[in-house]
């Protein structure tokens, strides 16, 4: 059975398979016995049930995906994204205010682990230690190099986590996440760890800073950037964004201040740089209140 796949927007996961499509049916199509159009943002949803309406003629449609909130079944490799992308497990234990995933999966569920080397699970650190390690077994048989793109949760990474990924020696980046205030203390735990090995800087720990919500405001946003930079992170602004995908004009012009990895870098180096300057100004006069005092001429 042929199934085509709708997509409303192609990101570097989306399939590229010729049954892949992006837009309406064109002239000369393969054939197709079935038509799912997959939605993974909110704000595609307008644009997907209108390819919807213009696929019917093709074959019956079916409409889905992450957009809809509505739990998902087994992984199927290269159905909705591309070869190679893995999930081997769904679902999140947390309940985070802004995020979509533990409402249509609000416990962690583990799936049959299908061979890849990009591994998308929304909380992959949540699952059991046996399902890890048999993960991490099957990522050190690819031969393309592994990445590690669902992110990973700082409150629950463990030494071990780490001396497996060294193993493995993953491509940048690793993502953490700092999307409040209690996000800080187990970040802090993180670097730690991290900084035990070289995947702090070899693989450029990366870190997404929630910014622009209710009630945030950028001294306070900008605050906590700074505060991944001096972890050692790098950080990266992530934009609130409403059940619309609205934003204002104002966030958007300081998200892309932090969301440009150029203009990052050069922050990270100028704080780097001030911090350690900072430093040796303190270590000087460290040294210098230790030095005996100078014996003064006698006047008499």
């Amino acid at each position: 059975m042929k199934t085509a796949r709708i997509f409303p927007r192609k990101t570097k996961a989306t399939p590229n398979d010729e049954y892949a499509f992006f837009d309406m049916p064109g002239m000369f199509l393969p054939k197709i016995d079935s038509v799912h159009v997959s939605v993974t943002f909110t704000y595609d949803i307008p644009k997907a049930e209108t390819l919807a309406k213009q696929w019917e003629h093709i074959a019956p449609v079916t409409i889905g995906g992450p957009a809809y909130n509505k739990p998902s079944g087994e992984f199927t490799p290269g159905m909705y994204l591309k070869n190679g992308y893995v999930i081997t497990s769904r679902g999140c234990h947390n309940k985070c205010w802004f995020c979509s995933v533990w409402q249509r999966e609000p416990e962690v569920k583990e799936l049959k682990i299908h061979d890849g080397f990009n591994v998308l699970d929304d909380n992959i650190l949540a699952c059991s230690d046996d399902h890890i390690k048999k993960v991490f077994s099957m990522l050190t048989r690819q031969k393309e190099r592994v990445q590690f793109s669902g992110g990973l949760e700082a409150k629950i990474l463990q030494e071990w986590h780490v001396n497996l990924m060294c193993k493995l020696k993953p491509k940048p980046q690793l993502y953490f996440a700092y999307d409040e205030p209690a996000d800080l203390e187990p970040l802090i735990l993180a670097s730690k760890i991290l900084k035990k090995t070289d995947l702090m800087n070899s693989n450029r720990a990366t870190c997404y800073v929630l910014i622009g919500y209710p009630k945030d405001t950028m001294e306070k946003a900008e605050i906590r950037l700074i505060e991944t930079i001096k972890l050692g992170f790098f950080p990266m602004a992530m934009l609130w964004k409403n059940k619309k995908g609205e934003t204002t004009k104002v966030w958007r012009n300081f998200q892309r201040e932090w969301a440009n990895a150029v203009i990052v870098g050069s922050k990270v180096k100028k704080i780097k740089a001030g911090e350690k300057n900072a430093f040796e100004v303190l270590k000087t006069k460290h040294n210098s209140s230790r030095q005996p005092a100078t014996k003064q001429a006698s006047s008499r």
